[in-house]
């Protein structure tokens, strides 16, 4: 993409030099490919000057006459000049080449001015006429200037044709920002913290409106393809060449010259990255502008003169009869202005970039306005860039406003909304910046802070940032402003990355954990949720609120919502067992249902349910009735899927469902509660057999998922065993044992277990034998015997001291 150095220029004040500017774009993400001049003069007028002519002396040379002048050019001493024009003159103000400067001549070749002798006569430069510095063809005589600049002044500066520059950006897809000088200017001025110049358009308002006698009707059929569509009509204009000013600006942006009014429209295009067309008003066939999608295969010729079979996506702009233009991408053949117009509808729009992009690519057609329009336009600046265009036509072109200003944009396109928090924004900058220095240089790139917090706030993104969707985008444009070479390099690599773990999918963590059960034998399960009061009252004292009852029950069976999943649970083993179906493990995801303080809330549950032995009838294997270390492996096998940390073990307090069990909590918060179930809820389904139960808190339990897997490396070091046989009471649990071992010896311990449990006369009433296993393990060095038995005597203290233990070796 090119830029003109001159032209931007006009929309922000630039001090810097065309290089300067170059890098600072590069640095922003506008990769400045290259930097050329433009001469508008060849040779730019280098070493030509406003001078001043002090004396002037004829004398005569075979019959010619010549003129021996002294010519202040600004340089301290005046130069002698030899002039052979005939309207020389003391007094005068000159154009002069001076010593060293290479004048090119509009005919001819060019030449260097040196210092000469003519007919016996110094000549330190010269005074030139117009076809010698190459800007007309006038040989009359040299230039006389009406002009108070000083001596010296350079040539180019009075002709208005100072050297220009073209900016070569390699733009990349994303920033469609930038495929305009205003583009480009909105980067420098967040840069510089310097103001916009954009052109006013407040005249056009001001102007009156002459209506042609046919007004031009416009109807959007397609507006998902045009979300908005604008237009005005312009008459009593006189076509023709464009002024001097115009070319030098497209030519200058490598746009060839056509006419004054096309070459508007493609200036609009390159100032304000807003394509334009203009239609012959005398070619709008029933005065209509109808803006539709056509038939697949209708055919349509090009301004390139080739007829192309329309595809039924391609966005067309009709009149009441027939295509007009391909809508964002090209023209046709019969609407285009020629120097016949008089009238034109001047239309300004937004049109979908997929739809453009569809189109472009099916047809092989890449125009100044398809690169735009598909990579995605300002859906602000039609009206603005309508009137702009306007303006401009009315100054090179002459005539008058024929109509108010059409504007269908039935669904405004709002601006992106992104939540920002500060710790990202540092986090992947890698530097901590000021809060009020972000909030500056966004706000330079017209994007509003809301919502504002200590943690973060609420970006306001304008619509014509197409890349600015995310929060990673509005960290890359805080960074490429503030710079990434103000970034300071780090002692050592690292890298980072702005999206967090994805939230847990309740479904597939719900399909994993029923494979893991599967293949342990269970069976999954679906039961109502509707049940008998019954079941609520038998366990009414573990429940929460009220029941939820059925207005209308279909039976009194069916009349409440479950507030347990127990007895749906068991209800399932007696239609089994009643089958003769002796060893089932079931497990079921389902919901129970509450009345709160007048509201009503509902709560997820993992269950499962076993009875029965612990494997079918074998000659292979002793036939083993279930206990309740059966279901406890279950439950730990869930929860090791989970990977869920912090566990805490308790007895069931409550034992409104169970006879024994236990309770794993997390952060205080119950996770689970298992074992067996009272034998009178059993009995309530005739179930003879003892039923062990397990209710996971299924929703708390998916927020306790760790994602990450950690693992320690397995210590190089050797492990060591030592068993004690504890008597103990019966109350004592081995719980208690395990938490007063971690308790007292934290860095060796890796593991107790218990390996048998006694009761019996041998050992006295009331009494039990625990026989615990304790792991030790350093994993710096190997561990000794003094080392072991330190440890040990201090575990034997704290069991006899803390539990009223007896060891037994």
């Amino acid at each position: 993409m090119k830029i003109s150095y001159n032209w931007l220029k006009q929309l922000i004040d630039i001090q810097e030099s065309p290089e300067e500017v170059g890098k600072l774009l590069t640095a922003t993400g506008l990769e400045v490919e290259g930097i050329d001049p433009v001469e508008r003069v060849k040779g730019g007028l280098e070493g030509i000057v406003v001078g001043e002519v002090l004396t002037c002396e004829p004398f005569t040379v075979k019959e010619k006459t010549l003129h021996l002048t002294t010519v202040d050019t600004g340089a301290g001493e005046p130069s002698t000049i030899v002039c052979g024009a005939a309207n020389v003159a003391a007094g005068q103000k000159v154009i002069v080449a001076t010593v060293g400067a290479t004048i090119y001549p509009t005919e001819g070749e060019p030449f260097t001015i040196g210092k000469r002798k003519v007919y016996g006569q110094p000549s330190e430069g010269m005074i030139c006429a117009e076809d010698e510095i190459g800007i007309g063809h006038s040989h009359a005589g040299i230039m006389v200037l009406d002009t108070d600049l000083p001596n010296g002044t350079p040539a180019a500066q009075y002709f208005g044709v100072l050297p220009d520059y073209v900016i070569e950006i390699g733009l990349t897809p994303n920033r469609a920002d930038a495929a305009s000088h205003l583009g480009v200017a909105r980067d420098l001025k967040a840069v510089w913290g310097r103001e916009l110049t954009k052109p006013s358009v407040e005249a056009f308002d001001q102007l009156p409106i002459t209506n042609l006698p046919s007004p031009i009707e416009v109807t959007v059929e397609n507006t998902e393809a045009a979300p908005r569509y604008a237009g005005v009509c312009l008459a009593g204009l006189t076509v023709g060449e464009s002024p001097e000013w115009l070319k030098e600006k497209l030519q200058a942006v490598g746009v060839r010259s056509i006419n004054n009014i096309v070459d508007i429209t493609n200036f609009i295009c390159h100032e304000l990255g807003q394509p334009l067309h203009a239609f012959d008003a005398s070619k709008i066939t029933g005065n209509k502008v109808i803006v539709k999608n056509l038939p697949e295969g209708t055919p349509f010729v090009t301004l390139d003169g080739i007829e192309r079979k329309l595809s039924e996506r391609d966005l067309m702009i009709c009149n009441a009869e027939e295509p007009m233009c391909i809508g964002g991408v090209f023209g046709g053949t019969k609407s285009g202005v020629t120097e016949n117009t008089t009238a034109i509808f001047l239309e300004s729009a937004y049109f979908s970039p997929a739809s453009i992009r569809k189109t472009g690519t099916f047809h092989t057609l890449k125009t100044d306005a398809s690169f735009r329009f598909e990579r995605g336009t300002d859906p602000n600046m039609p009206i603005y860039a309508l009137k702009r265009a306007a303006l401009l036509i009315l100054e090179v072109a002459g005539g008058h406003i024929a109509s108010e200003v059409v504007d269908i944009y039935p669904n405004p396109i709002p601006n992106h909304e992104v939540a920002v928090k500060y710790r990202n924004i540092d986090r992947l900058i890698g530097k901590s910046l000021d809060r009020d220095l972000i909030k500056q240089i966004l706000t330079s790139l017209d994007i509003e802070i809301q919502n504002e917090t200590p943690e973060g706030f609420l970006a306001s993104v304008a619509p014509y940032r197409v890349d600015v969707t995310r929060e990673a985008d509005i960290v890359e444009e805080i960074l490429r402003i503030y710079g990434f070479d103000n970034i300071e390099l780090s002692e050592h690599l690292s890298a980072n990355f702005l999206s967090g773990f994805p939230l847990v999918d309740p479904d597939k963590q719900k399909l994993r954990i029923a494979n893991i059960l599967a293949g342990n034998g269970f069976n999954e399960t679906m039961t109502n949720s509707l049940t008998k009061p019954a079941y609520n009252e038998a366990v009414r004292a573990s429940l929460v609120g009220e029941d939820v009852v059925m207005l209308n029950p279909l039976s009194e069976d069916l009349s409440v919502m479950r507030q347990t999943m127990l007895f749906s649970g068991l209800e399932t083993l007696a239609y089994n067992l009643n089958r003769r179906q002796r060893d089932l493990k079931i497990c079921e995801f389902g919901k129970t249902y509450h009345k709160v303080e007048g509201k009503y809330k509902d709560v997820a549950h993992l269950v499962l349910l076993m009875a029965g032995h612990q494997q079918a009838e074998s000659w292979v294997a002793k036939d083993q009735k279930l206990a309740f270390h059966d279901l406890a492996s279950m439950v730990h096998l869930v929860l090791s899927a989970f990977r869920v940390q912090g566990v805490e073990k308790q007895e069931i307090q409550d034992k409104t469902v169970f006879e024994y069990g236990l309770t794993y909590t997390v952060k205080k918060k119950a996770v689970v509660s298992f074992g067996q179930v009272k034998g009178k809820h059993t009995k309530m389904l005739d179930i003879k057999q003892p039923v062990f139960y397990a209710d996971f808190d299924w929703a708390y339990l998916l927020k306790q998922y760790q994602d990450k897997v950690r693992f320690t490396e397995v210590s190089k070091y050797p492990e060591v065993r030592r068993d004690l046989s504890l008597v103990l009471d019966k109350t004592v649990s081995f719980e208690q044992i395990r938490q007063l071992a971690q308790k007292y010896e934290r860095n060796l311990l890796t593991n107790v277990n218990v390996f048998d449990v006694y009761e019996g006369e041998n050992i006295g009433a009331d009494k039990k034998s625990y026989s615990v296993s304790f792991t030790l393990q350093d994993t710096e060095q190997t561990l000794t015997d003094k080392v072991i038995d330190k440890t040990m005597q201090k575990l034997m203290m704290a069991f006899e001291k803390e539990l009223g233990a007896v060891i037994r070796k």
